[in-house]
């Protein structure tokens, strides 16, 4: 909304990330805490490899490179999948789909953990390169 109206502030950007974070946290961990998650700590490790990737990126700013927003698993991805999986989910129980070892929910909160981590990982390397390209200046 803030872009919309040109009205852009520290601020809003602090409060949107915060709010952003709130977010991701209570989503992915109702969905790790629900009936349908396996293992919870699959959750867990879910919510991690998020918050790293968030902070990262912002890290990455607070030092004076850009926004980092790149890598393997953003929060646009994360978001499209936590509203559909839930759905298809239960049309797996309704017509008894299994997958191998996990569920569904279980298998994408797996995927959740390790790209977010590759994600964060990804983003670290990235803002080093670019530490140690600036200090050769």
């Amino acid at each position: 909304m803030a872009k919309l109206t040109n009205k852009i502030s520290k601020r809003g950007d602090f409060l949107d990330h915060a709010i952003d974070r709130y977010a991701d946290v209570f989503i992915v961990g109702g969905l790790a805490l629900s009936a349908w998650c396996t293992y919870p700590m699959i959750g867990l490790l879910a919510v991690v490899g998020m918050l790293l990737t968030s902070y990262m990126g912002t890290q990455a700013q607070a030092i004076g490179y850009k926004r980092d927003y790149s890598g393997l698993l953003g929060r646009a991805d994360r978001l499209v999948l936590m509203m559909i999986v839930p759905i298809v989910q239960h049309i797996f129980l309704i017509y008894n789909i299994q997958l191998p070892y996990l569920n569904l929910l279980s298998w994408v909160l797996v995927y959740f953990a390790v790209m977010g981590n590759l994600t964060a990982i990804q983003r670290f390397y990235s803002t080093l390169i670019w530490l140690r390209n600036d200090f050769k200046k």
